[in-house]
């Protein structure tokens, strides 16, 4: 019936002039574009960056063959990780411009603009000077080390005993020299970020047949919300106990959305999907299989078996159980909870095109108990003794936000923050396989029998979110190229380099779609679905089971079944 590839058709298929009409299409072409760019200067830097790598890892091979940790070593192991993508001069000047307003304790402006501390100075000055001579010493003690070809016992333990004295020289003075700060000041940054990203996603808008202007001048005021949000997030007596950036941008929106009302002049850019949309295509890039892989089978188990197992459980819990009238609802907080939070929040319920009431309704259950979760978790690991691993693999596949399993993971160890923030990027994968079995459910067998209709394989792509699409495809390319060029040109190039910039902008998307959130919420609108408290009951329902669950199957396969693999993490 179309005669013309660009003109909207009356049987439902697919049309070319979706992929620059669409958002879901707009939110990949914005990742991408990112992504793009910032890998470009990368691979720019490259060669420089694989030549001293080389160099060093050559230092540290002659090195690692001498019965001690020479100081050689030791100097070199630090140079090759200092060598990232993100020191390169021209990312040097993308980041700048990419900071968020910081923790702060009595005056809200050292969030944009800190100074460095001239009274810690001379302690500074003094523990560098100190840890100089402590190498100096250390030096001299390996050197009489190697005179005797490091085979007298006796010398080659002064030597190690100097060597580590220097090395806890040198962790004293970085500790002072970070107590004494920088000069920065960020706000010129963010006002660059805000104009680009307001252009940014504003071509995108106007493609679409939004009004550019309108757009963009309502797009500034919710990018100054965030970084009002960011600032509220930032206050130290309240950011300890979890209550960060997110949680306060939903709340900043509420609050003027319900007293003095969302302005009319901000409401174009109130675009919670586009955001966030796009910020789920940056995370995709995070999400690299050899890191997957350095975990292998015991993370896997416990993200993609525990988390269908609780999501599907959880769903019919709340159909047959609390029964509750919207099945949209049930499935989005279902999906929340099990899945990775706002993120699987987001793609789930476009998939089943839930409200936007029914979204907001389980974003702000996620959230907060995320910030509950965030800080219980690690109290109550270290209270029973738990092991670092197990707690960190039990937080990483049930505290929702990446962020806060980081968090909630560093405050067990290095180890439980490895093995936790690796489970949770195994479960992000489960984003587009969650929202793609929802599309595919919703649409043939629940709205099926509701209206009657059959429906076909051209409707659920249609119920598809597309820009999962653009979460996979980023997330398989730079899973090849990290994997192609090596471990440690990946590090570089990728983890501090592509990573540095795309983790950046994804919490700026993020907290622009909670602002968003907050200012298409309306309390009165939200009072339908906690009728009967079943939304709540079902959320503490299924994290209860969650965390039961996948603290079994934590101990389970990095215990019981994988002892060896727990062994070399």
């Amino acid at each position: 019936m179309a005669t013309d590839s660009n003109i909207v058709v009356d049987d439902g298929r697919a049309k070319w002039s979706d992929l620059w009409l669409k958002e879901d299409y707009w939110a990949i072409w914005i990742g991408f574009f990112i992504i793009i760019v910032t890998g470009l200067i990368m691979m720019n830097g490259r060669a420089d960056i694989e030549a001293k790598i080389n160099k060093y890892n050559t230092i540290i091979a002659a090195e690692k063959a001498k019965p001690i940790k020479t100081i050689e070593l030791i100097d070199a192991q630090a140079a090759k990780k200092g060598v990232t993508g993100a020191k390169l001069p021209a990312a040097k000047t993308l980041i700048s411009y990419l900071g968020k307003p910081g923790k702060w304790g009595s005056n809200p402006m050292d969030s944009f603009i800190s100074h460095k501390n001239a009274a810690k100075e001379p302690a500074a000055k003094a523990a560098a000077e100190k840890a100089k001579a402590a190498k100096v010493a250390a030096k001299a003690a390996q050197d009489a080390a190697a005179a005797a070809n490091f085979q007298n016992a006796e010398l080659n333990k002064a030597a190690e005993k100097a060597i580590s004295a220097w090395q806890k020289d040198v962790k004293a003075a970085d500790k002072a020299k970070k107590a004494v700060g920088s000069d920065k000041n960020i706000i010129p940054g963010l006002v660059v970020l805000g104009l680009g990203l307001g252009v940014i996603t504003g071509l995108g808008m106007a493609v679409m047949g939004y009004n550019f202007v309108s757009y963009f001048i309502g797009f500034l005021a919710v990018f100054a919300l965030s970084c009002l949000a960011n600032v509220l997030g930032g206050y130290k007596p309240t950011a300890a106990y979890g209550v960060n950036g997110e949680i306060m941008a939903i709340v900043t929106g509420m609050v003027i959305a319900n007293t003095i009302g969302t302005p009319k002049w901000i409401m174009p850019a109130v675009q919670v999907e586009y955001y966030i949309k796009a910020g789920l295509v940056l995370l995709g890039a995070e999400v690299l299989f050899n890191k997957i892989l350095a975990i292998g089978i015991p993370g896997i188990f416990v993200a993609w078996v525990v988390t269908p197992i609780v999501l599907c459980s959880t769903y019919i819990f709340g159909q047959k159980v609390l029964k509750m009238p919207s099945k949209t609802l049930n499935i989005t907080i279902s999906a929340d909870m099990s899945v990775c939070g706002t993120s699987a929040a987001i793609a789930v319920a476009a998939a089943c095109r839930a409200k936007k009431e029914e979204l907001t309704l389980s974003v702000g259950l996620s959230m907060v108990f995320t910030a509950i979760m965030m800080i219980a978790m690690p109290a109550f690991i270290k209270m029973v003794g738990l092991p670092e691993i197990l707690g960190g693999a039990w937080i990483g596949g049930t505290v929702d936000s990446t962020g806060s399993v980081a968090a909630a993971g560093a405050f067990l160890g290095p180890k439980a923050l490895q093995v936790a923030a690796t489970i949770k990027m195994i479960q992000n994968v489960l984003i587009g396989v969650s929202a793609f079995c929802v599309a595919i459910y919703f649409a043939t067998k629940v709205e099926q029998q509701e209206s009657g209709r059959t429906v076909g394989a051209m409707e659920i792509w249609n119920r598809f979110p597309k820009f999962v699409i653009g979460f996979l495809t980023a997330s398989v390319v730079l899973s090849y190229i990290s994997g192609t060029i090596g471990a440690d040109l990946g590090y570089a190039l990728m983890d501090k380099g592509v990573l540095t910039v795309t983790k950046a902008l994804r919490g700026h998307f993020f907290t622009l779609s909670f602002v968003a959130i907050g200012l298409a919420t309306n309390f009165r609108s939200l009072a339908h679905y906690f009728k009967g408290g079943k939304p709540l009951v079902l959320y503490v329902c299924g994290q209860t089971f969650n965390l039961s669950l996948t603290l079994f199957m934590a101990w389970i396969m990095f215990y019981k079944v994988f002892p060896e693999i727990t062994a070399s993490i």
